[in-house]
C-alpha cells in the first residue's frame, strides 16, 4: 500500500512555514507542529513513507491542504498508452494509472508522482519538460 513519502512531508512543512511565519522565529504553527511530529517519527524509525491512517487529524488536514497546491497530473498531453504502451513515454505512468487517475486517492497520486520523478525516464523530465511547466500555469 502506498504511503506518504518523507519528501512530501518536508514539502508540506516548508509550505506551511512559508505561509504563516511567526515573529519569534521559534514557535511552530499548528500545521508545522503536526507535520513535524510525523516527520520526526519517520526519521527516528528510519522510514521513507508513512501510512496516512497514522496521522493526526491536524497533520492529515495540513498535508491535504499542501497537496491541493500541487499539480494534479503529470500528463503532458503526449500519451503513448493510447498507442498500446504499458508505460506512457510522455508522463511515465502505467496504463492502469492513466486509466484510473481520477479515482486514485491523493496518497496514491503522490506515490505515482514520486516513482516517476525518481525514474525520470519520461519525456516530461527531458525534452518536453518546458511543455509540462507551461501546462501548470
Amino acid at each position: 500500500m502506498p504511503g506518504i513519502h518523507l519528501i512530501d512531508i518536508e514539502a508540506a512543512i516548508n509550505y506551511w512555514r512559508g505561509k504563516a511565519a511567526v515573529s519569534d522565529g521559534i514557535t511552530l504553527t499548528g500545521e508545522v507542529r503536526a507535520l513535524a511530529e510525523v516527520y520526526a517519527l519517520m526519521v527516528f524509525h528510519h522510514e521513507d513513507t508513512a501510512d496516512e491512517t497514522t496521522f493526526s487529524a491536524q497533520a492529515l488536514a495540513a498535508w491535504l491542504a499542501w497537496y491541493d497546491t500541487t499539480a494534479d497530473t503529470p500528463c503532458i498531453a503526449i500519451c503513448s498508452t493510447s498507442q498500446g504502451d504499458e508505460l506512457c513515454k510522455g508522463c511515465g505512468r502505467t496504463f492502469s494509472e492513466v486509466q484510473h487517475w481520477l479515482a486514485m486517492s491523493p496518497v496514491e497520486k503522490r506515490h505515482t508522482w514520486h516513482r516517476i520523478t525518481q525514474q525520470a525516464t519520461a519525456w516530461r523530465f527531458g525534452r518536453y519538460s518546458d511543455r509540462a511547466l507551461e501546462k501548470k500555469g
